[in-house]
């Protein structure tokens, strides 16, 4: 259950978002794509397009806020004097610098005995980098630079805005096809007679029903893509803080991760860290498993 409950956080902003703006449309009678003849398919697919973009970009704005709010984040002052946090902080400036953001991102610790960290953010000129507490006590400088400089490597690839217009693609995806088989059902239901179909109020539950089921299909495909920008992320760090730090964190949290609770290391919303898993449960896994990072690190030159 650790990798459905690392994912499970946005996964849940995000099809919240769409709901509520299937629930508000459906209020308002916005409603184009339906024809006298039927579905009007090209109207259809601009419609989900449009209002699928729409609640991926929502989930993206929102993601620093409800990152600090879910995992109770302390943003550090720049200008702090706390050794601690002043070391962090010079750490992620540095690997800020080295990769050419156009503005320092935030930083912030969170109490968590998880070893984790995570970036996100709407754009590079407004990210967060987070790390834990457990993060920070577990790894020694050396590792936690190599953490730091994935996640520095995610807000220089853009990896935010390229998931968030690939889960927004899914969104088009999923309402277009729960309105097209909520109208099918519907038609079904209404037969070759007179009698009438299923009020709207019924083909508004068909909608929200149909939504969450081919969500849950299309998380496969997110965690795919997601998967593969783990990889890039592993590389892009590499170079900012060296080959060996990378691989000595990757080594590091393969180490730690065996040593803690499964019920915290289940806690993290956007693990480093992953696990080899196998059958259906790996499709939905958004990192890869460590020992194949590891590896493919230790052949990239």
């Amino acid at each position: 259950m650790a990798t459905f409950k690392r994912i499970f956080f946005f996964f849940l902003v995000n099809i919240l978002i769409i709901v509520t703006i299937s629930i508000i449309l459906s209020l308002l009678g916005i409603q184009g794509y339906l024809t006298s003849t039927g579905i009007d398919y090209g109207s259809l697919m601009v419609f989900c397009l449009i209002w699928g973009m729409v609640g991926a970009f929502m989930s993206l704005a929102l993601s620093r806020v409800m990152a600090k709010w879910m995992l109770g984040v302390k943003v550090i002052n720049p200008s702090t004097n706390d050794s601690r946090e002043r070391e962090i902080l010079n750490m992620v400036y540095a690997m800020a610098r080295s990769a050419n953001l156009p503005k320092m991102p935030e930083v912030g610790i969170y109490n968590s005995p998880e070893v984790n960290a995570f970036a996100t953010g709407p754009t590079k000129s407004r990210a967060l980098v987070a790390v834990s507490a457990g993060l920070l006590s577990r790894l020694d400088r050396r590792e936690v630079e190599g953490v730091i400089g994935h996640e520095i490597a995610h807000v220089a690839n853009g990896d935010m805005v390229t998931m968030t217009l690939i889960q927004g693609i899914i969104n088009a995806f999923v309402m277009f096809l729960a309105r097209v088989l909520a109208f099918f059902v519907s038609q079904f239901f209404r037969g070759n007679d007179d009698r009438e179909g299923p009020s709207p109020f019924m083909n508004m539950i068909l909608v929200f029903l149909f939504e969450i089921v081919f969500s849950m299909l299309g998380l496969i495909v997110v965690s795919f893509f997601s998967r593969t920008r783990e990889f890039k992320a592993d590389r892009g760090g590499a170079q900012i803080a060296g080959r060996d730090k990378m691989i000595g964190a990757l080594e590091a949290l393969q180490r730690t991760t065996q040593l803690i609770n499964n019920e915290h290391a289940s806690l993290a919303t956007l693990k480093i860290s992953g696990k080899k898993t196998g059958g259906i449960v790996s499709l939905f896994a958004s990192h890869p498993p460590l020992e194949e990072r590891i590896q493919r690190l230790k052949e990239f030159k």
